[in-house]
């Protein structure tokens, strides 16, 4: 096993997410093996760390999985990393409501044993900056906080701040000044086009090298050397046990299932694509934007999340896949779709041109731009046949028919709303479903495509 550390920050806007891009550079050119992982639902991070880092990363969240789950995953996936380096979400201590420390950087750091950076940003302030680093430090008993990077901030006032920091036992790592010329667009940071990556790459090349000019780096490796040795077995669980897992597919049948995969549909969770995988799901991906149709002979279809509102006029251009998507649904194909793929199903979209664009058609009503972000966080789905299910909601479009299938249930305050449609073999709606943790859902799914199958063997082309 490897270092590990988690980089978290006093809130959003710190600099910790390009921060945790140079450092993962950094360390790629030190020749370490890397792996990564984003605190909280938030697909975005993860897949920027796959496409222009190369890098393999995923999600943890204390809020969809429990400890032991946490623990065990963890400790399976780094076995063999050099370094493994975790980027906190929001404030280090928010979590759920905002009043609570489940599901928060540090909840991940204390579930994980990992030691942490406090990542501040040093813009306008000075000494108040060490009593920012003593509160942090002391608002739990262990609150994992083991060392300081002081963020856009000159080397002259950092080097000031240095005794005053140390004093509240954190370690002092350096400063970076503000590069006003490197920045990342964080609500599009999963859509890299392929001309894009050489300049990406090339701008974090630029920001590793800082950050090995003014940060200590090897002080840093070592301070994540002290993070808890992980197993694969739960620490916490009697004599090891392993953690119950899906139900494994019967006689190694492999049932093939669409997944859309594009720059309009991107939001996946690597959990929910291999739990469905374990269940005998052979994963053909396909794009709604560019192929003709559906793949041929596939007995299921993942519409995932993403962003259709850039894509509408291509979306609608394509129409032959939209026809193809519809004839399929109206076969009784099973399907499951959130957000984004919620959003092409239905008859019409709002481009963020402003404009109006067919969509499949499958299901009624019309999405358009709501101005804001639109029920955000996490959520329990009730009343669905197959028991509640973990999930959360993140998007500025809203539709006219968003179903009433089963209940959106907010965690700590108990708000609730309905949505949902289930419409024969189809499921779909805003919510982005945790499947780890209800296995039962994608088993329901799954049972429907072994049906969808035997019921269409003699059919080749959907």
């Amino acid at each position: 096993m490897g270092g590990r550390i988690l980089v978290g920050a006093p809130g959003s806007g710190s600099g910790k997410t390009l921060l945790v891009c140079g450092l993962l550079t950094a360390l790629k050119k030190r020749g370490l093996s890397c792996r990564s992982y984003k605190c909280g639902p938030d697909y975005i991070d993860p897949m920027f760390h796959r496409s222009v880092l190369g890098i393999e990363s995923g999600n943890l969240d204390s809020y969809f999985s429990t400890p032991e789950e946490i623990r065990k995953r963890v400790g399976k996936e780094t076995a063999d990393c050099g370094m493994t380096v975790i980027e906190g979400v929001m404030g280090y201590y928010d979590g759920l409501g905002g009043n609570s420390v489940r599901a928060s950087s540090y909840d991940i750091a204390s579930i994980t044993g990992t030691p942490a950076v406090l990542v501040i940003n040093g813009r306008g302030a000075g000494l108040s900056l060490a009593a920012l680093v003593k509160g942090f430090r002391e608002f739990q008993k262990d609150s994992r906080i083991e060392a300081v990077i002081v963020n856009r901030t000159s080397p002259m006032m950092a080097e000031r701040l240095r005794g005053p920091i140390e004093e509240t036992g954190a370690a002092f790592l350096g400063c970076l000044p503000e590069l006003k010329d490197l920045h990342l667009e964080s609500r599009h940071l999963g859509l890299v086009m392929p001309g894009e990556v050489k300049r990406l790459e090339e701008s974090l090349e630029r920001l590793a090298e800082e950050m090995e000019r003014r940060l200590d780096l090897d002080r840093l490796l070592l301070l994540a050397e002290k993070c808890e040795e992980l197993s694969v077995y739960d620490a916490h669980m009697p004599g090891g046990q392993k953690t119950p897992g899906p139900k494994a597919a019967a006689g190694g049948e492999r049932i093939p299932v669409g997944v859309a995969r594009d720059e309009a549909f991107c939001f996946y969770y690597g959990e929910n694509l291999r739990m469905l995988e374990k269940m005998g799901a052979e994963l053909v991906e396909f794009s709604p934007l560019r192929d003709e149709k559906l793949p041929e002979g596939i007995c299921g279809l993942i519409l995932g999340g993403g962003y259709p509102e850039l894509h509408a006029g291509e979306l609608e251009k394509n129409a032959s896949m939209r026809e193809s998507v519809r004839r399929a649904a109206g076969r009784g194909l099973p399907v499951m779709a959130e957000c984004g793929g919620f959003l092409y199903l239905k008859e019409q979209l709002e481009g963020a041109d402003g404009k109006m664009y067919d969509m499949v058609g499958h299901l009624k009503g019309v999405s358009k731009n709501a101005g804001r972000l639109t029920r955000f966080g996490y959520l329990e789905l009730q009343g669905l046949p197959e028991g509640p299910v973990k999930g959360h909601e993140f998007h500025y479009w809203d539709c006219t028919e968003n179903g009433n299938f089963c209940r959106a249930v907010k965690p700590g305050n108990g708000r609730s709303w309905d949505c949902m449609e289930r419409s024969g073999a189809v499921t779909a709606g805003f919510p982005h479903l945790y499947y780890p943790s209800n296995p039962a859902v994608p088993e329901e799914f799954m049972r429907k495509c072994r049906t969808f199958r035997k019921e269409n063997l003699t059919e080749r082309n959907i």
